[in-house]
């Protein structure tokens, strides 16, 4: 257990995202608190004197009180397969009331697991504290779709995150259809950016349009020269026909303007990579936005296959989402 921040945390998205398709598919109990509260994406939140039928409210998974021997567990479907790079089992605000020790199972399957699926032990079993995050690295080069938590005896948990490297099966694409090459189900990420004050880079890249303003790339006002920026790695290195910029929700904060860096990178860390992406050539030209709209550009310029893109936004504000639509090479 580490309450300091891990890489993992930036560096990979949540596969356990309910707007990926993340769900609790079984729990043994959900008594006082159901299941799927703790894949939410907002923060867990204590309630004072909020109470149900069952009891004192709680923002996350929480078991009665086991009687009668044996432990309780809840399968978790990933919104995406993936390789896990990392583990969050928070238990903010469960404090009298936390699981003592839990462990963390995985599976790789397309059906939802049965009494002969074969899990894989990611965590063994390990002691937890009320109201603390709990970071775990996982060492593991597998691809997985659905994990089983198990709490021993029983208790609650506020959130769990998996963050990891979407797994996308490129080989049985057709490689004739257009792709949206940065979306993160097809395994496009963030890798670096120069601000994100008021919302992620990594929203840039989710599913549907933003549902609020928070649900997108926003930077601080700018009271310096320059622009802001961020680097996405695409999925998978192909030639981009088409870019869109969705402005959803960004009125009064948009960018003037945005235009598109791009090139081939092989190997190189992220800070390497942010040096190398202030010369790399223009994929699409400086374009004009506007507030709340979707844009299309087809001014894409000719430079070929690429793997990573630097996206300008002058001189700054937020964007709700990015896509590159083009074929694999």
């Amino acid at each position: 257990m580490d309450n300091l921040i891990p890489s993992f945390v930036s560096d990979w998205i949540n596969l356990a995202q309910p707007r990926l398709g993340a769900e609790v598919i079984y729990s043994t109990d959900d008594f006082f608190a159901e299941a799927n509260r703790m894949l939410k994406p907002e923060e867990p939140v204590f309630i004072e004197g909020k109470f149900d039928g069952n009891g004192k409210w709680m923002d996350g998974w929480e078991t009665r009180r086991r009687r009668n021997g044996g432990y309780d567990h809840a399968i978790v479907k990933l919104g995406l397969p993936g390789i896990i790079k990392g583990i969050d089992i928070d238990t903010r605000h469960f404090t009298g009331n936390f699981a003592p020790a839990t462990s963390l199972e995985a599976c790789n399957t397309n059906t939802a697991p049965d009494q002969n699926t074969q899990w894989v032990m990611i965590i063994p079993s390990v002691s937890l504290q009320g109201d603390s995050h709990h970071y775990f690295e996982i060492d593991e080069d597998l691809t997985f779709s659905h994990l089983r938590l198990n709490l021993y005896p029983d208790g609650g948990v506020a959130r769990l995150r998996v963050y990891g490297q979407v797994q996308c099966d490129w080989e049985n694409k057709d490689k004739s259809q257009t792709y949206d090459l940065v979306a993160v189900e097809q395994g496009g990420r963030a890798i670096a950016w120069n601000d994100e004050h008021f919302g992620c880079a990594a929203n840039l890249l989710a599913p549907g349009r933003g549902v609020n303003m928070g649900d997108g790339w926003e930077t601080r006002r700018r009271r310096e020269p320059g622009n802001d920026w961020c680097i996405i790695e695409l999925g998978h290195p192909g030639i981009i026909e088409e870019v869109i910029v969705d402005t959803a929700h960004f009125k009064g904060n948009y960018p003037d303007h945005c235009s598109i860096q791009a090139a081939t990178v092989e190997g190189g860390t992220a800070a390497s990579i942010i040096t190398q992406s202030q010369f790399w050539p223009e994929l699409m030209l400086p374009g004009k936005l506007e507030m709340n709209a979707i844009k299309h550009f087809t001014n894409v310029q000719p430079i070929g296959t690429i793997s990573h893109v630097r996206f300008n936004i002058f001189p700054d504000g937020g964007v709700s989402r990015l896509r590159l639509l083009g074929k694999l090479v």
